[in-house]
């Protein structure tokens, strides 16, 4: 692409927060039930990396690398999510997580997501009150998905700027 192309570029909505208002309001209440403590910010931040690979979104995925670069991540655990089941650098419980996004967004051809087995494994790394926040992020990443995906907003520019005028 040209730079002329790339000056050119722009999302397909106008800003859906200026659209919808309360679009500021649920991604506020979102971003709290998920900021509570319970869950390290490093694993939320992951998980969201790796949904965004999975739905194989440009946005999501330069957002949320870049999100876990600032926080300080080591490099190899950022360039390690997409490969994590054979990294060494996760902790277990990050591998619950990010089998739990997996499971969530990823279709089974036996129709059950979430195994028990799943499940269970997640629970020996989460209290319950852990266990329903990283659910909570996981639909958190959810939820804007649909706007990533249909809204295209542009990867690697500010949320401010990116919305088509």
């Amino acid at each position: 692409m040209t730079s002329t192309e790339q000056q050119h570029r722009q999302s397909r909505l106008s800003n859906p927060a200026v659209l919808v208002p309360e679009l500021k309001d649920i991604g506020g209440v979102l971003f709290k039930a998920t900021g509570n403590g319970t869950i390290p910010e490093a694993t939320i931040s992951l998980l969201q990396l790796r949904a965004g690979q999975i739905v194989g979104n440009t946005y999501l995925t330069v957002l949320h690398t870049g999100n876990l670069r600032k926080a300080g991540e080591a490099e190899e655990r950022v360039t390690a999510v997409a490969s994590w089941r054979d990294a060494p650098y996760f902790t277990d419980a990050e591998r619950v997580a990010l089998a739990l996004v997996e499971a969530v967004l990823t279709a089974d051809p036996t129709g059950e997501r979430v195994s028990d087995e799943l499940y269970e494994r997640a629970r020996e790394h989460y209290d319950e009150k852990a266990l329903a926040t990283l659910i909570m992020a996981i639909g958190q990443v959810c939820f804007f998905i649909p706007l990533a995906l249909i809204g295209k907003p542009l990867p690697g520019v500010s949320p401010t700027e990116q919305w088509r005028q």
